[in-house]
Protein backbone atom coordinates (compact mmCIF):
# COMPACT_ATOMS: atom_id res chain seq x y z
CA UNK A 1 0.00 0.00 0.00
CA UNK A 2 1.67 3.69 -0.83
CA UNK A 3 -0.27 6.91 0.65
CA UNK A 4 -0.20 9.46 -2.24
CA UNK A 5 -0.95 12.92 -2.08
CA UNK A 6 -2.99 14.10 -5.32
CA UNK A 7 -2.14 18.04 -6.21
CA UNK A 8 -4.73 19.99 -5.81
CA UNK A 9 -5.97 21.18 -10.00
CA UNK A 10 -6.43 24.84 -10.45
CA UNK A 11 -6.48 26.55 -13.25
CA UNK A 12 -4.63 25.37 -16.31
CA UNK A 13 -1.70 23.19 -16.04
CA UNK A 14 1.51 24.35 -17.18
CA UNK A 15 2.07 21.06 -18.71
CA UNK A 16 -1.31 20.96 -21.17
CA UNK A 17 0.49 22.69 -23.24
CA UNK A 18 -3.06 25.02 -23.97
CA UNK A 19 -7.08 24.73 -23.97
CA UNK A 20 -7.69 21.57 -24.11
CA UNK A 21 -8.10 19.96 -27.62
CA UNK A 22 -12.24 19.47 -29.32
CA UNK A 23 -13.45 16.58 -31.37
CA UNK A 24 -13.69 16.18 -35.04
CA UNK A 25 -14.51 14.23 -37.89
CA UNK A 26 -11.66 11.68 -39.21
CA UNK A 27 -12.33 12.95 -42.53
CA UNK A 28 -11.55 16.79 -41.69
CA UNK A 29 -7.77 16.12 -40.34
CA UNK A 30 -5.45 16.89 -42.42
CA UNK A 31 -2.67 15.11 -42.66
CA UNK A 32 0.43 14.77 -45.03
CA UNK A 33 1.98 11.27 -44.50
CA UNK A 34 4.09 9.51 -41.59
CA UNK A 35 7.02 11.63 -41.10
CA UNK A 36 10.25 10.21 -39.14
CA UNK A 37 13.29 11.42 -38.25
CA UNK A 38 16.30 9.47 -39.36
CA UNK A 39 19.10 9.05 -36.69
CA UNK A 40 21.69 7.86 -38.97
CA UNK A 41 22.19 4.79 -36.63
CA UNK A 42 20.80 2.37 -38.88
CA UNK A 43 20.55 -0.36 -36.77
CA UNK A 44 18.63 1.98 -34.46
CA UNK A 45 16.21 3.54 -37.40
CA UNK A 46 15.16 0.02 -37.95
CA UNK A 47 14.51 -0.80 -34.48
CA UNK A 48 12.19 1.99 -34.37
CA UNK A 49 10.68 1.28 -37.56
CA UNK A 50 12.52 3.81 -40.35
CA UNK A 51 12.82 6.66 -37.63
CA UNK A 52 11.55 8.41 -34.68
CA UNK A 53 7.98 9.68 -34.76
CA UNK A 54 7.57 13.61 -33.98
CA UNK A 55 5.99 13.72 -30.60
CA UNK A 56 6.43 9.83 -29.95
CA UNK A 57 7.80 8.72 -26.42
CA UNK A 58 10.65 5.71 -26.13
CA UNK A 59 11.61 3.67 -23.32
CA UNK A 60 14.78 2.43 -22.99
CA UNK A 61 15.29 -0.36 -20.46
CA UNK A 62 18.63 -2.39 -19.90
CA UNK A 63 20.95 -3.95 -16.85
CA UNK A 64 23.00 -0.97 -15.29
CA UNK A 65 26.17 -0.77 -17.15
CA UNK A 66 24.61 -2.19 -20.46
CA UNK A 67 25.10 0.78 -22.69
CA UNK A 68 21.65 2.95 -22.37
CA UNK A 69 23.30 6.16 -21.82
CA UNK A 70 26.37 5.57 -24.36
CA UNK A 71 23.23 4.80 -27.08
CA UNK A 72 21.42 8.18 -25.58
CA UNK A 73 24.08 10.29 -26.02
CA UNK A 74 25.32 9.07 -29.48
CA UNK A 75 21.91 9.36 -30.66
CA UNK A 76 21.45 13.46 -29.72
CA UNK A 77 25.13 13.47 -31.44
CA UNK A 78 23.60 12.21 -34.72
CA UNK A 79 20.63 14.34 -34.36
CA UNK A 80 22.21 17.75 -33.44
CA UNK A 81 24.49 17.45 -36.17
CA UNK A 82 22.01 17.91 -38.36
CA UNK A 83 20.86 21.16 -37.08
CA UNK A 84 17.96 19.86 -35.17
CA UNK A 85 18.17 21.35 -31.77
CA UNK A 86 18.13 18.13 -28.53
CA UNK A 87 18.27 18.74 -24.81
CA UNK A 88 20.18 15.65 -22.57
CA UNK A 89 18.62 15.90 -18.63
CA UNK A 90 20.58 14.16 -16.65
CA UNK A 91 19.44 13.26 -12.81
CA UNK A 92 22.53 10.58 -12.42
CA UNK A 93 25.99 12.52 -13.67
CA UNK A 94 26.85 15.85 -13.88
CA UNK A 95 27.70 18.14 -16.76
CA UNK A 96 31.50 17.02 -16.47
CA UNK A 97 30.94 13.64 -16.29
CA UNK A 98 28.74 14.24 -19.65
CA UNK A 99 31.31 15.74 -21.51
CA UNK A 100 33.99 12.95 -20.56
CA UNK A 101 32.06 10.35 -22.22
CA UNK A 102 31.53 12.47 -24.65
CA UNK A 103 35.05 12.78 -25.67
CA UNK A 104 35.29 9.07 -25.26
CA UNK A 105 33.07 8.65 -27.57
CA UNK A 106 33.90 11.39 -30.06
CA UNK A 107 30.57 13.38 -29.41
CA UNK A 108 31.80 16.51 -27.20
CA UNK A 109 31.88 19.40 -30.31
CA UNK A 110 28.56 18.41 -31.40
CA UNK A 111 26.17 20.59 -30.51
CA UNK A 112 24.06 18.94 -27.82
CA UNK A 113 22.24 20.84 -24.63
CA UNK A 114 23.19 19.06 -20.99
CA UNK A 115 21.91 19.90 -17.95
CA UNK A 116 21.63 17.74 -14.77
CA UNK A 117 18.82 18.47 -13.20
CA UNK A 118 15.70 16.27 -11.20
CA UNK A 119 12.89 18.75 -10.34
CA UNK A 120 9.88 18.53 -12.57
CA UNK A 121 9.22 21.73 -12.20
CA UNK A 122 12.67 23.68 -13.36
CA UNK A 123 12.74 21.02 -16.36
CA UNK A 124 9.75 22.22 -17.53
CA UNK A 125 11.17 25.99 -16.89
CA UNK A 126 13.92 24.92 -18.85
CA UNK A 127 11.80 23.20 -21.82
CA UNK A 128 9.59 26.38 -21.98
CA UNK A 129 12.54 28.52 -22.63
CA UNK A 130 15.00 26.16 -24.55
CA UNK A 131 12.24 24.09 -26.45
CA UNK A 132 13.99 21.00 -28.08
CA UNK A 133 12.82 18.97 -31.01
CA UNK A 134 14.47 16.03 -28.86
CA UNK A 135 14.43 15.47 -25.26
CA UNK A 136 16.15 12.72 -22.72
CA UNK A 137 15.88 12.07 -19.73
CA UNK A 138 18.41 9.72 -18.05
CA UNK A 139 16.68 8.32 -15.96
CA UNK A 140 12.94 8.64 -15.14
CA UNK A 141 13.62 7.22 -11.54
CA UNK A 142 15.67 10.23 -10.57
CA UNK A 143 12.93 12.73 -11.77
CA UNK A 144 10.57 13.78 -9.02
CA UNK A 145 7.79 16.86 -8.56
CA UNK A 146 7.56 18.65 -5.57
CA UNK A 147 3.58 18.23 -6.09
CA UNK A 148 3.86 14.88 -3.98
CA UNK A 149 4.90 13.76 -1.08
CA UNK A 150 6.96 10.22 -2.04
CA UNK A 151 10.62 10.11 -2.98
CA UNK A 152 12.23 9.77 -6.25
CA UNK A 153 11.54 6.26 -7.89
CA UNK A 154 8.43 5.60 -6.03
CA UNK A 155 5.72 4.31 -7.75
CA UNK A 156 3.57 7.93 -8.27
CA UNK A 157 6.31 10.08 -8.89
CA UNK A 158 7.58 7.71 -11.90
CA UNK A 159 3.93 7.78 -13.48
CA UNK A 160 3.32 11.43 -12.85
CA UNK A 161 6.86 12.51 -14.10
CA UNK A 162 6.33 10.90 -17.13
CA UNK A 163 3.20 11.29 -17.80
CA UNK A 164 3.28 15.21 -17.38
CA UNK A 165 6.48 14.96 -19.20
CA UNK A 166 4.45 12.82 -22.39
CA UNK A 167 2.07 15.35 -22.40
CA UNK A 168 4.41 18.04 -23.30
CA UNK A 169 5.95 16.31 -25.85
CA UNK A 170 2.87 15.48 -27.60
CA UNK A 171 1.40 19.22 -27.24
CA UNK A 172 4.99 20.57 -28.57
CA UNK A 173 5.43 17.75 -30.93
CA UNK A 174 9.11 17.02 -29.30
CA UNK A 175 10.53 13.77 -29.44
CA UNK A 176 11.16 12.22 -26.11
CA UNK A 177 13.96 9.58 -24.75
CA UNK A 178 13.30 7.81 -21.51
CA UNK A 179 15.89 5.88 -20.01
CA UNK A 180 14.07 3.46 -17.12
CA UNK A 181 16.05 1.10 -14.48
CA UNK A 182 15.43 -2.62 -14.57
CA UNK A 183 14.89 -5.21 -11.31
CA UNK A 184 16.73 -8.06 -10.98
CA UNK A 185 13.89 -10.10 -12.68
CA UNK A 186 14.65 -7.77 -15.88
CA UNK A 187 11.71 -5.79 -15.75
CA UNK A 188 11.41 -2.06 -15.78
CA UNK A 189 11.53 -0.85 -12.58
CA UNK A 190 8.33 0.96 -11.41
CA UNK A 191 4.88 0.86 -12.60
CA UNK A 192 3.75 -1.43 -15.25
CA UNK A 193 1.60 1.13 -15.93
CA UNK A 194 4.61 2.97 -17.77
CA UNK A 195 5.23 0.62 -20.66
CA UNK A 196 1.31 1.71 -21.30
CA UNK A 197 2.01 5.06 -21.78
CA UNK A 198 4.87 5.04 -23.86
CA UNK A 199 4.83 4.65 -27.58
CA UNK A 200 8.07 2.54 -28.27
CA UNK A 201 9.91 -0.12 -25.34
CA UNK A 202 13.30 -0.89 -26.28
CA UNK A 203 15.42 -3.31 -24.33
CA UNK A 204 18.94 -3.35 -24.56
CA UNK A 205 20.22 -7.53 -24.20
CA UNK A 206 23.52 -8.74 -23.65
CA UNK A 207 25.83 -10.60 -21.34
CA UNK A 208 28.20 -8.86 -19.38
CA UNK A 209 31.15 -10.89 -20.99
CA UNK A 210 30.41 -10.49 -24.39
CA UNK A 211 30.74 -7.55 -26.32
CA UNK A 212 27.54 -7.65 -28.50
CA UNK A 213 24.69 -5.77 -27.66
CA UNK A 214 20.72 -6.90 -29.15
CA UNK A 215 18.41 -3.89 -28.60
CA UNK A 216 15.14 -5.66 -29.16
CA UNK A 217 11.58 -3.73 -29.56
CA UNK A 218 8.78 -5.26 -27.24
CA UNK A 219 6.52 -2.95 -27.85
CA UNK A 220 5.84 -0.23 -30.98
CA UNK A 221 3.04 1.92 -31.94
CA UNK A 222 5.08 2.60 -35.46
CA UNK A 223 6.65 -0.50 -36.51
CA UNK A 224 6.76 -4.13 -36.27
CA UNK A 225 7.60 -5.57 -32.65
CA UNK A 226 10.10 -8.12 -34.28
CA UNK A 227 13.14 -5.74 -35.29
CA UNK A 228 16.55 -6.42 -33.40
CA UNK A 229 19.52 -3.93 -33.56
CA UNK A 230 23.42 -5.71 -33.45
CA UNK A 231 25.68 -3.47 -32.04
CA UNK A 232 29.53 -4.00 -30.81
CA UNK A 233 30.66 -2.15 -27.21
CA UNK A 234 34.09 -0.57 -27.92
CA UNK A 235 36.05 1.75 -26.62
CA UNK A 236 34.59 4.01 -28.57
CA UNK A 237 31.23 3.96 -27.77
CA UNK A 238 28.48 1.53 -29.77
CA UNK A 239 29.58 0.59 -33.25
CA UNK A 240 26.71 -1.18 -35.76
CA UNK A 241 27.24 -4.58 -36.86
CA UNK A 242 26.17 -4.95 -40.62
CA UNK A 243 26.74 -8.28 -41.10
CA UNK A 244 25.74 -9.73 -37.40
CA UNK A 245 26.02 -13.66 -39.07
CA UNK A 246 29.51 -13.37 -39.67
CA UNK A 247 30.50 -12.21 -36.58
CA UNK A 248 27.93 -14.87 -34.34
CA UNK A 249 30.07 -17.51 -36.67
CA UNK A 250 33.32 -16.18 -36.26
CA UNK A 251 34.56 -18.69 -33.37
CA UNK A 252 32.24 -21.24 -34.37
CA UNK A 253 34.02 -24.81 -33.82
CA UNK A 254 34.19 -27.44 -36.35
CA UNK A 255 34.12 -30.61 -36.42
CA UNK A 256 32.64 -30.90 -32.75
CA UNK A 257 29.79 -32.90 -31.75
CA UNK A 258 27.04 -30.80 -30.38
CA UNK A 259 27.34 -27.88 -32.64
CA UNK A 260 24.80 -26.99 -34.97
CA UNK A 261 24.18 -23.87 -37.64
CA UNK A 262 20.39 -22.94 -37.36
CA UNK A 263 18.90 -19.69 -39.41
CA UNK A 264 17.03 -17.43 -37.40
CA UNK A 265 14.53 -14.53 -38.25
CA UNK A 266 14.40 -11.61 -35.86
CA UNK A 267 12.06 -9.23 -37.67
CA UNK A 268 12.61 -9.16 -41.39
CA UNK A 269 16.36 -9.99 -40.99
CA UNK A 270 17.98 -13.18 -41.27
CA UNK A 271 20.72 -14.06 -38.60
CA UNK A 272 23.09 -17.25 -38.67
CA UNK A 273 23.63 -18.23 -35.16
CA UNK A 274 25.36 -21.69 -33.48
CA UNK A 275 23.70 -23.54 -31.09
CA UNK A 276 25.55 -25.77 -28.81
CA UNK A 277 24.89 -28.74 -26.97
CA UNK A 278 26.29 -31.03 -24.02
CA UNK A 279 24.78 -34.36 -22.63
CA UNK A 280 26.59 -36.07 -20.23
CA UNK A 281 25.62 -38.72 -17.49
CA UNK A 282 24.18 -37.07 -14.20
CA UNK A 283 26.09 -37.89 -10.95
CA UNK A 284 22.96 -36.96 -8.78
CA UNK A 285 19.08 -38.42 -8.62
CA UNK A 286 17.58 -35.48 -10.74
CA UNK A 287 19.33 -34.53 -13.86
CA UNK A 288 20.21 -30.98 -15.07
CA UNK A 289 18.33 -29.31 -17.76
CA UNK A 290 19.97 -25.75 -18.70
CA UNK A 291 19.56 -23.58 -21.34
CA UNK A 292 20.76 -20.09 -22.16
CA UNK A 293 19.41 -18.32 -25.20
CA UNK A 294 16.18 -20.74 -26.15
CA UNK A 295 12.86 -21.54 -23.88
CA UNK A 296 13.72 -23.99 -21.24
CA UNK A 297 10.39 -25.61 -21.22
CA UNK A 298 11.03 -25.96 -25.05
CA UNK A 299 13.87 -28.22 -24.47
CA UNK A 300 12.39 -30.03 -21.92
CA UNK A 301 9.48 -30.61 -24.90
CA UNK A 302 12.22 -31.60 -27.49
CA UNK A 303 14.07 -34.25 -24.84
CA UNK A 304 10.48 -35.84 -24.16
CA UNK A 305 9.80 -36.05 -28.05
CA UNK A 306 14.09 -37.32 -28.92
CA UNK A 307 13.38 -40.09 -25.82
CA UNK A 308 9.97 -41.24 -27.04
CA UNK A 309 10.16 -41.01 -31.14
CA UNK A 310 13.88 -40.69 -31.68
CA UNK A 311 14.90 -43.98 -28.71
CA UNK A 312 17.36 -41.97 -27.14
CA UNK A 313 17.74 -42.53 -23.25
CA UNK A 314 18.39 -38.84 -21.94
CA UNK A 315 16.40 -39.20 -18.71
CA UNK A 316 19.34 -39.48 -16.94
CA UNK A 317 21.27 -37.59 -18.87
CA UNK A 318 22.52 -34.00 -18.09
CA UNK A 319 21.36 -31.58 -20.23
CA UNK A 320 23.16 -27.99 -21.12
CA UNK A 321 21.77 -26.01 -24.01
CA UNK A 322 23.27 -22.37 -25.31
CA UNK A 323 22.97 -19.90 -28.11
CA UNK A 324 26.68 -18.85 -28.71
CA UNK A 325 27.06 -14.68 -28.36
CA UNK A 326 24.64 -14.24 -25.74
CA UNK A 327 21.64 -13.87 -28.40
CA UNK A 328 18.42 -15.21 -27.65
CA UNK A 329 16.08 -17.29 -29.92
CA UNK A 330 12.10 -17.12 -29.29
CA UNK A 331 10.76 -18.84 -32.82
CA UNK A 332 10.04 -22.44 -33.01
CA UNK A 333 11.83 -22.83 -36.23
CA UNK A 334 15.18 -23.56 -33.99
CA UNK A 335 13.49 -26.83 -32.40
CA UNK A 336 14.92 -28.88 -35.35
CA UNK A 337 18.39 -27.09 -34.73
CA UNK A 338 18.21 -28.20 -30.63
CA UNK A 339 17.11 -31.98 -31.64
CA UNK A 340 19.71 -32.58 -33.82
CA UNK A 341 22.64 -30.63 -31.37
CA UNK A 342 21.38 -32.62 -28.51
CA UNK A 343 21.81 -36.12 -30.67
CA UNK A 344 24.61 -34.92 -31.91
CA UNK A 345 26.01 -34.46 -28.23
CA UNK A 346 24.47 -37.89 -26.81
CA UNK A 347 25.90 -39.66 -29.73
CA UNK A 348 29.34 -37.85 -30.15
CA UNK A 349 28.73 -37.68 -33.95
CA UNK A 350 29.48 -34.33 -35.47
CA UNK A 351 27.16 -32.78 -37.92
CA UNK A 352 28.72 -31.64 -41.25
CA UNK A 353 30.11 -27.90 -40.73
CA UNK A 354 28.58 -26.80 -44.01
CA UNK A 355 24.87 -27.74 -43.10
CA UNK A 356 22.05 -25.68 -41.77
CA UNK A 357 18.43 -27.24 -41.04
CA UNK A 358 15.54 -25.80 -39.34
CA UNK A 359 11.97 -26.30 -38.55
CA UNK A 360 9.32 -26.69 -36.13
CA UNK A 361 9.10 -30.19 -34.06
CA UNK A 362 6.04 -31.42 -33.09
CA UNK A 363 4.98 -33.36 -30.52
CA UNK A 364 4.30 -36.59 -32.53
CA UNK A 365 7.58 -35.99 -33.96
CA UNK A 366 6.52 -34.75 -37.15
CA UNK A 367 8.97 -31.59 -38.85
CA UNK A 368 6.11 -28.82 -39.18
CA UNK A 369 6.65 -25.55 -42.11
CA UNK A 370 8.31 -22.59 -40.77
CA UNK A 371 8.05 -19.02 -42.64
CA UNK A 372 10.29 -17.13 -44.87
CA UNK A 373 12.33 -20.34 -45.34
CA UNK A 374 13.49 -18.83 -48.99
CA UNK A 375 15.28 -15.92 -46.75
CA UNK A 376 16.73 -18.39 -44.57
CA UNK A 377 18.24 -20.35 -47.41
CA UNK A 378 19.93 -17.12 -49.18
CA UNK A 379 21.11 -16.01 -45.67
CA UNK A 380 22.80 -19.36 -45.40
CA UNK A 381 24.39 -19.71 -49.26
CA UNK A 382 25.72 -16.11 -48.50
CA UNK A 383 27.94 -17.48 -45.94
CA UNK A 384 29.45 -20.15 -47.45
CA UNK A 385 26.71 -23.53 -46.32
CA UNK A 386 26.36 -25.84 -49.12
CA UNK A 387 23.83 -28.21 -47.30
CA UNK A 388 20.35 -27.47 -45.63
CA UNK A 389 18.20 -29.76 -44.04
CA UNK A 390 14.52 -28.05 -43.81
CA UNK A 391 10.97 -29.14 -43.41
CA UNK A 392 9.27 -31.29 -46.64
CA UNK A 393 6.13 -28.98 -47.04
CA UNK A 394 8.92 -26.13 -47.39
CA UNK A 395 11.08 -28.05 -49.84
CA UNK A 396 8.01 -28.15 -52.20
CA UNK A 397 7.19 -24.68 -52.20
CA UNK A 398 9.98 -23.86 -53.40
CA UNK A 399 12.68 -23.49 -56.26
CA UNK A 400 16.33 -25.30 -56.67
CA UNK A 401 19.30 -22.39 -55.45
CA UNK A 402 22.48 -22.95 -56.53
CA UNK A 403 25.03 -24.55 -54.96
CA UNK A 404 22.99 -25.74 -52.00
CA UNK A 405 21.71 -29.20 -51.40
CA UNK A 406 18.57 -29.16 -50.18
CA UNK A 407 17.27 -32.06 -48.35
CA UNK A 408 13.20 -32.41 -46.66
CA UNK A 409 12.15 -34.20 -44.20
CA UNK A 410 9.02 -34.88 -42.61
CA UNK A 411 9.71 -36.84 -39.20
CA UNK A 412 12.61 -36.34 -36.40
CA UNK A 413 13.43 -40.04 -37.12
CA UNK A 414 14.21 -38.89 -40.66
CA UNK A 415 15.83 -36.31 -40.22
CA UNK A 416 18.35 -38.02 -37.49
CA UNK A 417 18.71 -40.81 -40.36
CA UNK A 418 19.97 -38.10 -42.29
CA UNK A 419 22.40 -36.34 -40.31
CA UNK A 420 23.85 -39.30 -38.34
Amino acid sequence: MVEENLPSAKGLSPWSGGPPGRPQPLKDISGSGEIRYRIGIEELDRVLGGGIVPGSAVLIGGDPGIGKSTLILQVLDRLSRKGHPVLYVSGEESPQQIKMRGERLNAHESNVWVVSETCLEEIHKILHDFKPLFLAVDSIQTVYTGELGSAPGSVSQVRETAGRLMVWCKKTGTSLFLVGHVTKEGTLAGPRVLEHMVDTVLYFEGERGHAFRILRAVKNRFGSTNEIGVFEMKDSGLEEVKDPSLLFLSERPVHVAGSVVVPSMEGSRPILVELQALVSPTNFGVPRRTAMGVDPNRVSLLVAVLEKKAGLNLLNQDIFINVAGGIRLDEPAVDLGIAAALAGSFLDRPIPAQTVLFGEVGLTGEIRAVSQSLVRLKEARKLGFTRCLLPKNNLERLTKLEDMELTGVSTLGDALKVLF
